[in-house]
């Protein structure tokens, strides 16, 4: 692509290129500063194709909360959700007809178009000058002294700009870690979106959609359908087991509560209620959602969106290719996430009353952490070393633990707990014909069965 002379009659610069037509325009100008080399110009026929996403997103800064609160105000509740089982329908169905009149959907720009987070106003325009000053310099308006300290103004304000943003992400990481880790993955290239990927002939897939399903059958494929025999149902005594008055206990405090504790930076499950949009309308929904979440402990049934789930694939590590390097992320819905705090209050009260669980329990356990079941193991083998006793320790990792629990079997060991039958009944249905799905960059897959594992 050099045809010319560069560095004291020779041809000591090339031009590399993968692609036909790509550069064109090649010259040879005066050297650079004082550098004994000629510089090489050259212009890269690049076209930007702006594709749209298909990634919508509900865009908070033309919100108005304030009519969606009185869209929501104006509609009878007690009246409209007297159904048993069309109450969450309709719940449903009411919010998004206001939230359609109340919040708009923008697009999601794509990872290249999105300016950094540290590109502010006034750095855009140092940078701006920086270029116009380079033009002057090539017309000999402006000194090469005075473009190199243009040069070094803009380097040190997009250092402290870069040192600022990570600064104040790092002091907000308890209360924002999504824009923590977010910021994390944009700086490092170990993750990013899956694929391209390799399926079962060998054959890299590329397409958006169909790294869904593949990714989705692949998923699947570890879940267990295994089951074991329903055992006999004795009648507990009533002072064994807890009433389902005690379990029932839904207020419109409680839910308030836990709406004004929704993390706002979290997803939105496939239902389509953001936090944000119910942590906002914690006053007015309070109301209806408690009433709600009482019939499913009448009826013990679950609603479908309560038990479906968007999953997102995370590369680990390893080829990039490999299925197996990927773990799903699985976003449900806020409301169903409430009911399940509900029940799991319920059940580690019970549990707890008639320890069922012994002291050695560590994990998952309130008030305990990997930490302490460490420090509980160091002591009890420092001890028997100091008795002079032989100790020896094999590790064991149990491949897929949480996604192959059989859901029989979990219900069988509930009953054990004396619990009353219909929350164990309530949870049966919880984990009964759940459902996921894969979504990659906007493109989803169809709907699989889940048939083992906890949520």
């Amino acid at each position: 692509m050099v045809e010319e002379l560069t560095r004291r009659g020779a041809l000591l610069d090339l031009i590399l290129t993968n692609k036909e037509g790509l550069v064109e325009a090649v010259k040879v100008e005066g050297c650079l500063g004082c550098s004994n080399h000629e510089m090489v110009e050259f212009r890269i026929l690049c076209g930007r194709n702006r594709v749209a996403s298909r990634i919508a997103s509900l865009d908070f800064c033309r919100a108005n909360f304030s009519l969606f609160k009185q869209l929501l105000r104006e509609i009878l509740w007690a009246r409209l959700l007297e159904g048993k089982g069309t109450s969450w329908l309709m719940f449903r169905n009411c919010f998004y007809q206001a939230q359609d009149q109340s919040i708009l959907t923008s697009r999601k720009s794509r990872k290249g178009t999105r300016r950094p987070a540290w590109l502010n106003r006034e750095l855009l325009g140092k940078l701006k000058w920086k270029r116009r000053v380079y033009r002057l310099w090539k017309e000999r308006l402006a000194t090469w002294e005075e473009y190199k300290a243009v040069v070094r103004g803009c380097r040190e304000a997009t250092r402290k700009a870069k040192g600022s943003l990570e600064l104040n992400l790092a002091r907000g990481v308890k209360d924002n870690r999504k824009s923590f880790f977010k910021y994390v993955a944009g700086e490092t290239n170990t993750r990013g979106n899956a694929g391209p990927l390799m399926n079962e002939v060998g054959a890299l897939v590329t397409e958006d959609t169909e790294k869904t399903e593949l990714l989705n059958a692949f998923f699947v494929s570890v879940y267990s359908a295994r089951s074991c025999p329903e055992e006999p149902r004795t009648a507990e005594a009533p002072e064994e087991g807890r009433t389902m008055e005690e379990f029932a206990s839904v207020d419109g405090d409680w839910v308030r509560e836990q709406l004004g504790n929704l993390d706002i930076h979290k997803s939105m499950g496939p239902d389509g209620m953001h936090p944000q949009v119910l942590r906002e309308l914690a006053e007015v929904i309070a109301g209806p959602l408690s009433i709600i979440f009482a019939k499913p402990w009448e009826a013990g049934e679950v609603p479908e969106d309560w038990r479906k789930a968007d999953v997102t694939p995370v590369f680990k590590k390893g080829k990039k290719e490999d299925l197996g390097n990927y773990r799903l992320v699985s976003l449900t819905s806020i409301p169903g996430k409430l009911m399940e705090q509900l029940n799991l209050g319920a059940l580690s009260g019970h549990i707890k009353d008639k320890k069922v669980i012994r002291g050695s329990q560590h994990v998952f356990t309130k008030g305990k952490l990997c930490l302490t079941n460490l420090i509980d193991f160091y002591e009890d083998i420092t001890r028997w070393i100091d008795d002079g006793r032989a100790v020896d320790v094999v590790y064991l990792d149990f491949s897929k633990a949480f996604d192959t629990v059989s859901h029989s079997i979990l219900t069988a060991k509930l009953r054990k707990c004396s619990l009353d039958d219909q929350v164990v009944r309530w949870t049966v249905n919880w984990l009964k014909g759940r459902s996921q799905r894969v979504v990659v960059n906007g493109a989803e897959s169809g709907w699989r069965p889940v048939s083992s594992g906890v949520p």
